[in-house]
């Protein structure tokens, strides 16, 4: 408990200069093991003997830190006692942990007893185990919303029992309980969403004020694949990237084709003056492959193969003429053949259009502090804009197709000609003009699938929470504020807003607050709930206020995407790939919050890192 006047400290007889020495060699193994986790870099090496020259990151770091300072250099390493240089793989994970816990400690302080939302996914490492990561999304003492990870855990199986224990033995270890939570935010998938025996079913088992949201963007990307599978033309359209994306990446020596073509490419464009030069233009691109999970990725796909159609064209006359690997040769024989057809750069194009609105809406519902009623709003707006492109659209795309077949020689049907069908027999089919099927058969039934596949994905949020939500909108002077409504979301959550004290108290502090802030000039400009949040903390009227600004803040802690989850996944793959797959679960995670939370991480103090340290154990120094 207090370790000066501990017996091993007493005859121990350590002088006041080594108690010196111990504190600069524990800051400087402080200073290299804070610049290693904050960088996501490995620690160990192959071999870490003193005949190696290459002794691992931590190590090296130490050497390269401390021999231009002197006073560090006189007490590290060799100079330091033999049992006593703070370096050993056990002190590494010391400060690991130290690091971690701090980091947390410093989110959980943060949160500081409030409501959260829970945001969980699970996927596999590269040592192929099944780790599960946690995210709260929370509102700050500022009035922003936060998410922020706070523990990765391996999970054994991905049931929803197994899920649910491991929450509950994570906030168990950091002090929260699941009572504070007001929301749950997965991607979808059955062991999470299932009615009965999901993990949003144990939660609301435990607390019925957590309410689920299926994530939007995972919504949005799940509505693009279902119009991919069910629309057969399409299926084929993608089917083809697919079939080339393999094709061109089946070898290093084709992609080196690929590259040297664009790179003629462009020589060519910017000395006809057709494109402009400049820092950051005319950057190399790759020919990205789609994927169901990956949001945004047939979007970049698409992009991709119109930049590279040109080099694409060449490479796969090149491989068609290969007088070996029969397979390819024939892929790329397919491929060219498709793709000199005036109905693939009509594809082409069509889908650029509506991936391209979806895209934007995409990377809208990613963004931490999305609220859920503008997220709501954001969707509404892209069904209205394919529906305008439905209505208006179609002669501006086919002139856009009609520019891109002529640049590329490609033949251009004549729209009045009667459709033949490829592949079928012409008895008993409807004949109609290629203007119809163009128009008609492709652009209008993509869309209309489109947006019909967005109204069932997005249909399934609680009604009425949302009408409620959408009376604490601020645009146009609080236009949609209804003090009823209000009132009935807040009955929303019975343990925040007792019915007898609080509700009489809320109906006339929402009708002082409404009156208040229409007469305030800066709650005028306003656009989205956070702004409200925000606008109200630095006004101070959230003390003025406190119900009304509890109904904000349940507002803004219901979760709309589960993207801090996926760059969570994609920080896993680096911190832990295949030359590093053996780390232990314990320093997984500590070197994964500290990487991921590094903006947290950089404002903890060294010497509240250093004490921690000194406590998690008996030392043989004092600091």
């Amino acid at each position: 408990m207090k370790q000066k006047q501990h017996i091993d400290i007493a005859f121990s007889n350590i002088s006041e200069q080594q108690r010196i020495d111990y504190r600069i060699r524990l800051k400087t193994s402080l200073d290299c093991a804070r610049y290693l986790l904050r960088n996501g870099q490995p620690f160990r090496g192959h071999d870490e003997s003193k005949s190696s020259n290459q002794q691992g990151l931590f190590l090296e770091t130490l050497k390269f830190y401390s021999k231009p300072n002197k006073e560090m250099s006189h007490v590290v390493l060799q100079n330091a006692p033999d049992n006593h240089k703070l370096t050993s793989p056990m002190i590494q994970k010391d400060l690991s942990q130290a690091c971690a816990d701090l980091t947390v400690k410093a989110i959980i302080s943060d949160i500081g007893g409030d409501y959260f939302s829970l945001l969980v996914d699970e996927a596999r490492d590269a040592a192929i185990k099944e780790q599960m990561t946690v995210v709260l999304r929370y509102v700050n003492k500022k009035g922003s919303i936060v998410e922020c990870f706070i523990g990765i855990i391996h999970v054994s199986d991905t049931t929803a029992q197994s899920l649910k224990a491991a929450i509950d033995g994570l906030f168990s270890k950091l002090g929260l309980s699941l009572s504070k939570c007001r929301g749950q935010g997965y991607d979808g998938a059955s062991n999470m969403r299932g009615e009965f025996k999901g993990l949003k079913s144990l939660i609301l088992a435990d607390n019925p004020s957590a309410f689920y949201i299926h994530c939007f963007a995972h919504q949005l990307q799940l509505a693009l694949v279902k119009v991919a599978k069910h629309h057969e033309k399409i299926q084929e359209f993608f089917d083809m990237l697919q079939k080339m994306a393999t094709v061109v990446g089946g070898s290093c020596k084709r992609k080196e084709i690929l590259q040297m073509n664009q790179y003629e490419q462009i020589v060519e464009r910017i000395a006809s003056g057709e494109i402009p030069t400049g820092k950051g233009l005319n950057q190399e691109t790759t020919l990205k492959r789609p994927g169901d999970t990956c949001w945004g990725s047939h979007f970049s796909t698409v992009t991709s193969v119109i930049s590279l159609f040109s080099p694409i064209i060449s490479l796969m006359k090149i491989i068609k003429n290969e007088p070996k690997n029969d397979a390819a040769r024939t892929d790329a024989g397919c491929i060219l053949y498709a793709m000199e057809d005036f109905e693939f750069a009509f594809l082409l194009h069509l889908m650029k259009l509506i991936l391209g609105i979806s895209y934007e809406l995409s990377r809208a519902l990613q963004r931490k502090d999305q609220d859920l009623l503008n997220a709501i709003g954001l969707v509404k707006v892209v069904k209205s804009h394919l529906q305008e492109v439905r209505d208006n659209g179609f002669d501006e795309l086919l002139q856009e197709t009609n520019i891109f077949a002529n640049k590329y020689d490609i033949d251009i049907p004549n729209m009045n000609d009667v459709y033949c069908h490829k592949g079928r027999s012409r008895r008993r089919l409807e004949s109609f003009t290629f203007l119809h099927y163009f128009k008609v058969e492709l652009f209008n039934t993509v869309i209309d699938t489109q947006v019909q596949e967005l109204d069932d994905r997005f249909d399934n949020v609680n009604t009425r929470l949302l009408e409620c939500l959408s009376c604490l909108d601020p645009r146009d002077s609080f236009a949609n504020f209804n003090k009823e409504k209000l009132i009935e979301f807040a009955r929303f959550y019975p343990l925040e807003f007792d019915e007898l004290a609080d509700i009489p108290f809320l109906s006339s502090s929402l009708g002082n607050f409404i009156i208040d802030v229409r007469a305030d000039s800066d709650f005028v400009n306003l656009k989205t709930i956070s702004d409200l949040a925000l606008k109200m903390v630095e006004k101070r009227k959230d003390i003025v206020y406190p119900l009304v600004y509890l109904l904000i803040k349940l507002a803004l802690v219901l979760p709309v995407a589960t993207a801090s989850v996926e760059r969570v996944f994609s920080a896993m793959t680096f911190v832990k790939d295949k030359l590093r797959n053996r780390i232990s679960d314990d320093w997984f995670n500590s070197c994964m919050l500290t990487y991921v939370e590094r903006d947290i991480f950089d404002k903890i103090d060294d010497e509240d890192i250093m004490q921690y340290f000194q406590g998690m154990k008996n030392r043989r120094m004092l600091l």
